[in-house]
């Protein structure tokens, strides 16, 4: 065991409540939950370690993507290093099925740390090839993903089914999903086959002692104003939130709505929050419910990008979203999102257009609809911009009048945002802010003193390419406008004409009271609201307002790409004190961000909680390094108030945990499923009575038995079948999907699945193969368990057709009862969800004969068989259907070309000649054609 080697082994757990939660650790097995921020990644890794460290151990890990395998590997490295542990192997990745079978069994005999993704883990664990009595213990991580149909939960019951002693340690930093549903963590923990949880939030007294006890980080607080139009947007979009959750409610009367507020709203789980709740009567919903539910995910969006977006591609963002959003040609007012038709949709398009530009109306020219001739631009900058240099400022200041660090810190400036996108603007900010666009002040800004910063030169550079951008996109608008309208008339009848110079009746905007038509916007003959900026003369006066002046032209432009050569003459090493990092919020990974900068200034561009738990782990933990942090957010906006939303519902989730577990029933064993287990009770379970007419009495010990295609473990159902005392044969299938009998094969699809199966040819395909091998083909329609039990609200899942073409309900319905007849040996069932999938498998076995593993997987690959058709099915469907609606591709060049060429992209990228040379000229030069045709022309 590990506790007997000779050297020692060395972890570092500084804080007291990481020591603590580790020897609760090596006592007994546990499901830790701790608060996020505080260093779950550094416990998990000193456990792992000291199990490494032993050598003879085979330990799993679970549940862990790819960033974390990465930095668990890194961390075990140098923990190996540190303690000279001549045993430890580090982490083994067991992450793709290209691995073969001799390989892993060959990893697996030789002990050590491995993670594993979980359908390779229960492949394997099922076939014999990892004995769960070989493994000395398990890790699973994010414990809150392991429900009862989740694969890891399967995987913790085979493993403690034939393994009693070895340990099993979970581990969770999200409190939330534990306080939804009926007793959550005893259901969690009995998935889990735990006993004790072990709860560590922000609060607990070990955490508080070891986080505010030594010196604390220095926290300046720094609360930055809006200015008045983003007060005025944001409080326009919070007002369409409010009525759209209004007419939700009124909509949807009989659901219960305690958690539909404006301030639900504004967290991103809101859309999973009500979608759970409208799922069971999803087919009873109006179209506007439907739509509302989309607009509420949209509204958030708005909101996060007025923060987090500059002026310019905000407006950029609405013009997208006002393309999107209207209506196609003939259709009327009522298919529109109804917050559109708000008075406060109308401040929003029109104030992010005036922190943009604005028209000069001194002359008082206006052109008919009374959008001002000439514009110029605005270019309102946030305000959080001139706040982060005058930090930068003071940094600086700070560094001149004390250059001499009195720390180990490495003085270097680490600022933190909430993504990649945001890191883009403020290094640009940040590189062009002291740029002028006067050539007076070119070269003098450093005898300037009294120049301040401005992000003037950035703001005009995104403005010329927001304008360049907008007349390609009101071209390509026309252009679809065009085409869908050929499409839908189909001729020029005179009767679709309009009047020049006047919309169509159902293109009018319905006034108010007394108010004039003018003050909403009017809509153009393509269905789109008509706003300043639309016309060819705004965007030339605006060109010809943002020329660019000497001192911009001689800045050098974005870096697409470097080949870094002779990258020796051109590179080196920047000093640590003199560097500025931009990064994004990375979950766990930010600890390895401290740990490797060692920051003296941090700057926290967006409010994170996790984040300041973790420079405070970082603080603590090293005492020789000061810290100062600056804290960054709007006051009185939505990021304050999610922010503290945040913290609120962390802390209540943990408040109600401690509840529970004061009050929760232990499991004591698992006697009952053992029991199930036991011979005897299969015998009696399996004899049947039913003897007259000279039946005979037929009953075996033996567990029922079915064979399942491997790539079918990403469902739930082969978890609920061994919950069901089925013995699960996982084999790679050619035909089937399940195999319950020697004549009985069933092929499963989701609702998903079975559109996409019809639309391209493949079900049939299977039906057929089904047919022909089995006397008793299936096939299984199967729904998820909590939503509706009927096909009516999949009719849009297909809406990748545009028009008439798309698929309807009717349409899957009558393309079923074709196949039944085309099939008339295959059965179809239909199952509300995996759980009663689970029954009818069940019954359909019953005193049936038990089906052959080896005679499964070879039927199908016998002689006769077309290899093409069987290598294709390892293809990917959609570019197959991508592939067959180009023009030119027949069924012989598709065959060819799905042999020869790797992706749709290198299709795209081939020469003529090239492709001529495979399938045939004429067929290459309308290939090219379609990918070379440009969307811009007319």
């Amino acid at each position: 065991m590990p506790g007997d080697e000779k050297p020692p082994v060395k972890l570092s757990l500084p804080l007291e409540f990481q020591a603590d939660i580790f020897k609760e650790l090596q006592q007994e097995d546990t499901l830790i939950l701790l608060a996020r921020g505080l260093g779950l990644l550094r416990i998990v890794t000193n456990l792992l370690h000291y199990y490494d460290a032993a050598g003879n151990n085979l330990v799993l890990l679970v549940g862990a993507d790819e960033r974390e395998n990465g930095w668990i590997g890194e961390s075990l490295a140098e923990h190996a290093a540190v303690s000279n542990s001549p045993k430890a192997r580090g982490l083994s990745l067991v992450n793709t099925d290209a691995m073969s079978v001799g390989t892993r069994e060959k990893m697996y005999s030789q002990g050590g740390i491995f993670s594993i993704t979980s359908r390779i883990l229960i492949v394997d664990f099922l076939s014999g090839l990892l004995d769960p009595e070989t493994v000395t213990g398990m890790v699973a991580l994010h414990a809150e993903r392991i429900v009862a149909t989740a694969l890891e939960a399967f995987i913790i019951r085979i493993y403690r089914q034939k393994n009693k002693t070895g340990f099993l340690k979970a581990f969770s930093d999200m409190p939330e999903p534990f306080t939804t549903g009926f007793s959550p963590l005893a259901t969690m923990m009995r998935n889990l086959f735990l006993r004790k949880p072990s709860l560590y939030p922000r609060f607990h007294v070990s955490v508080a002692r070891s986080l505010e006890g030594r010196k604390k980080a220095e926290v300046i607080e720094l609360e930055v104003p809006m200015t008045e139009p983003m007060k005025e947007i944001q409080q326009a979009v919070m007002e369409c939130v409010e009525v759209s959750i209004g007419e939700l409610k009124k909509a949807n009367s009989g659901l219960e709505m305690e958690g539909w507020n404006l301030d639900s709203a504004l967290h991103r789980n809101f859309d999973t929050i009500v979608r759970r709740q409208l799922d069971p009567v999803w087919h009873r919903t109006s179209f506007r419910t439907r739509q509302i539910v989309r607009d509420l995910s949209l509204l958030r969006t708005i909101l996060h990008s007025l923060l987090t977006y500059d002026a310019v591609s905000f407006n950029k963002y609405l013009d997208t979203v006002l393309a999107a959003s209207s209506p196609p040609p003939g259709s009327t007012k009522s298919t529109q999102s109804p917050w559109l038709f708000l008075d406060a949709a109308h401040i929003i398009f029109n104030t992010a257009k005036r922190r943009v530009y604005t028209g000069k109306i001194t002359d008082g020219n206006k052109s008919a609809d009374g959008v001002p001739d000439s514009l110029h631009s605005v270019l309102e900058e946030q305000p959080k911009w001139g706040l982060l240099a005058e930090i930068l400022d003071e940094i600086e200041r700070d560094n001149y009048f004390n250059p001499k660090l009195q720390d180990d810190s490495n003085g270097t400036i680490l600022i933190m945002c909430s993504d990649q996108g945001t890191c883009r603007q403020l290094r640009e900010y940040l590189q062009t802010m002291y740029v002028r666009q006067d050539e007076s002040t070119n070269g003098e800004d450093e005898e300037e003193p009294q120049s301040k910063p401005s992000a003037s030169f950035m703001m005009r550079r995104k403005l010329r390419n927001y304008l360049a951008w907008k007349r390609d996109f009101n071209k390509v608008s026309a252009n679809l406008f065009s085409e869908n309208q050929k499409s839908i008339n189909g001729s020029s009848d005179p009767k679709n004409h309009q009047v020049k110079g006047r919309a169509p009746p159902n293109k009018r905007r319905r006034v108010r009271g007394g108010a004039a038509a003018a003050a909403a916007p009017s809509r153009t003959t393509a269905g789109s609201v008509h706003v300043a900026g639309d016309k060819e003369a705004h965007i030339a006066s605006l060109m010809e307002d943002l020329q660019p002046t000497e001192a911009e032209a001689l800045q050098k432009g974005e870096i697409a790409a470097d080949p870094l050569d002779d990258m020796d003459d051109y590179y080196e090493l920047y000093e640590m004190k003199e560097l500025l990092v931009v990064h994004p919020y990375d979950g766990d990974l930010d600890e390895y961000i401290l740990e490797e900068v060692k920051p003296r200034y941090v700057i926290m561009y967006e409010p994170d909680s996790a984040f300041i738990r973790r420079v405070e782990v970082y603080r603590s933990s090293h005492s020789d390094r000061s810290v100062r942090v600056y804290f960054m957010y709007y006051g009185g906006s939505v990021e304050e108030q999610r922010y503290l939303s945040a913290v609120r519902r962390e802390k209540d989730a943990f408040t109600r945990l401690i509840k529970e577990r004061g009050s929760m029933a232990i499991t004591l064993n698992h006697a009952a499923h053992d029991a199930a287990m036991d011979p005897e009770s299969n015998f009696l379970r399996t004899v049947n009575t039913r003897i007259a007419g000279g039946g005979r009495l037929a009953a075996t010990a033996a567990l029922p038995r079915v064979v399942i295609d491997v790539r079918e473990f990403r469902s739930s159902l082969p978890s609920l079948l061994h919950a069901r005392n089925m013995i699960v044969v996982p084999c790679m299938l050619t035909v089937g999907d399940y195999v319950l009998t020697p004549t009985l094969a069933i092929e499963r699809k989701s609702v998903r699945d079975l559109i996409g199966s019809l639309n391209n040819g493949r079900l049939y395909s299977q039906a057929e193969t089904l047919t022909q091998h089995y006397k008793d083909p299936m096939l299984l329609i199967e729904f998820d368990a909590g939503k509706s039990f009927t096909l009516e609200p999949f009719a849009d899942l297909s809406a990748s057709t545009a028009g008439a073409n798309a698929l309807r309900d009717t349409d899957l319905q009558s393309k079923l009862v074709i196949l039944t007849l085309a099939f008339p040996r295959l059965r179809i069932i239909w199952s509300s969800s995996p759980y009663q999938t689970a029954e009818i498998f069940e019954e359909l076995k019953r005193a049936q004969d038990e089906p052959d593993p080896i005679r499964a997987v070879q039927i199908g690959l016998q002689a006769g068989d077309d290899p093409e058709d069987m290598n294709r099915s390892a293809y990917s469907q959609v570019p197959q259907d991508m592939l067959r609606s180009v023009p030119g591709v027949t069924a012989g060049v598709f065959n060819k070309l799905m042999l020869e060429v790797g992706s749709v992209e290198q299709l795209a990228n081939m020469e003529e000649d090239e492709l001529g040379e495979l399938v045939g000229r004429e067929a290459a030069r309308q290939i090219c054609r379609f990918f070379n045709r440009s969307i811009y022309e007319d």
